[in-house]
Order: structure tokens, then sequence, then C-alpha cells
């Protein structure tokens, strides 16, 4: 049986905790990637974040990003090597200190907007982010773009990888993301980006602009808690899985 995890990213909308919303998408994804009060969240949001995805059962990862929560950590920034490590040390550290008060670990860590963007493209930024990450610990799991070099990078600073793909989201033909400022960079209905995200596990691969199709082997795949109907997008992701015969579990069990 094939299998798959599905991570979102969440800790990010007050509101969204507030409207049971962020708790609502736990009933469909196998892991979860806690913003790490960089581009956004605090203790609190961390703190019942982390609560809900052990009463969940689900893994808890770090989603540290660039600390610009003006522009929700999605604006480029060109930052020394050294600087980028140290915040991305910082970030988990908080997210750490509050996991380690409830009674749980963290099990991976996932770059968040820009940051995991320019690591796709740039090695340097994804040494750095290695770097980060292996001064706080190793024996943790680093996801980022499958097929890209930052995976590379991460394997290569010794870490465990998962190669992610994103149902929500539209590629160009090289294979990395249709950048936000398009129009259609987001699936927003719920049975496109379940159709896209079948067709990644069970055929491994993506349509992307121009028609072409990029071959993609992942092990996990990512649904946006930000993107607008969220909880729809989740749950249709969630059924054509499931009525297709596609486990789906938790990246610690299902990364590589």
């Amino acid at each position: 049986m094939k299998s798959i995890d599905l991570n979102c990213d969440m800790g990010e909308l007050p509101e969204a905790l507030a409207d049971g919303s962020q708790e609502a998408l736990m009933n469909y994804v196998s892991s979860v990637n806690i913003a790490c009060g960089g581009h956004a969240g605090d203790a609190q949001i961390m703190r019942a974040t982390i609560q809900q995805a052990m009463r969940h059962g689900i893994s808890a990862g770090a989603h540290p990003g660039y600390e610009d929560r003006a522009n929700f950590g999605r604006i480029e920034l060109s930052l020394p090597p050294e600087e980028i490590a140290m915040s991305v040390h910082r970030q988990i550290l908080a997210l750490d200190a509050v996991a380690g008060q409830c009674g749980t670990k963290l099990v991976h860590v996932k770059p968040h907007g820009a940051l995991y963007n320019q690591a796709v493209r740039n090695r340097e930024i994804a040494r750095a982010i290695a770097d980060g990450v292996r001064r706080w610990r190793t024996d943790v799991t680093l996801v980022g773009l499958a097929g890209s070099p930052m995976l590379e990078e991460f394997r290569a600073a010794g870490f465990a990888v998962a190669a992610e793909a994103f149902a929500d989201r539209s590629y160009e033909p090289d294979g990395s993301l249709r950048s936000r400022k398009f129009k259609d960079a987001l699936l927003r209905n719920p049975e496109d980006a379940a159709n896209q995200a079948l067709r990644i596990v069970a055929e491994g691969n993506v349509a992307a602009a121009g028609g072409k199709v990029v071959s993609l082997a992942v092990q996990t795949i990512c649904i946006h808690g930000d993107t607008p109907g969220a909880v729809n997008i989740a749950a249709a992701i969630h059924r054509c899985l499931k009525e297709a015969g596609i486990k789906i579990e938790a990246l610690n069990k299902s990364a590589a």
C-alpha cells in the first residue's frame, strides 16, 4: 500500500485558532509545521497548536522563516549565512522550549515562505538552514522541495530528508512553485487540489505551466493552513487519497 504524509503549516493565524478552523484541519493531516515566532506566532499560539497536535496524535515540527512579520516571511531578504543560521536556531529553540513544557518532541523542520523558496535554488542558504538546525539537533527530518538542490544540501549536512510537493500550489516547468504574484499560484478549488495530490502520489508527477509534466518523488504533501477554504481543501484531499487506498501516516514514519 502506498503511503504519504500530509503536512500543514499552522500556528500562523490567531483567528484560525480562535474560530476552531486550525484544529478542524488536524482531522485531515498527519503532521504540522508550527510557526516559531519569526514570521508569525508567539508562545501562546505555539503552546495551543502543540497541544492540539498532541490531542490528535499528529507529529509536530518547526516552521522557521525570515523574522519579518510585516510581510509574513514571504519577501526575499539578503542575509549573511551566519545570520540565517542564528535566526533558524533561535526560532527552533523557542518552539522546542514550549514543546518540552507540553511533554512532546519536535521531529522535523520545514523552512517557511521566502526562506524556503530561496533555499530551493541557493545552496548557501540551504546550508545555512541546515547549520541552524544542527546547532539544535541532528536527529530530525528536514523537509524541502522535491527534486531541488536544497535536499542535497540537507543530506550532505547529515540529516534525514523528506521531499515535499504541494497540493494547493501551481508549478513551473522546472519544478519550482509558481510565484504568489500570479493569480493562479494557488489552487483554491478543493477538488483541483485533491486531484493534484492524488496524481502526485499515484503517478509521481504534476502538471505544470505550459502543459509540461514534472516528475516528483515525494514523502510528504503540504496543505497551506492560511489558504482560503483550507479545511475544505484538506478534507477533499484526505477523502480522495483514502478512497484511492493510499495510507496517510506521520512524517517521521514515512520520511526517508
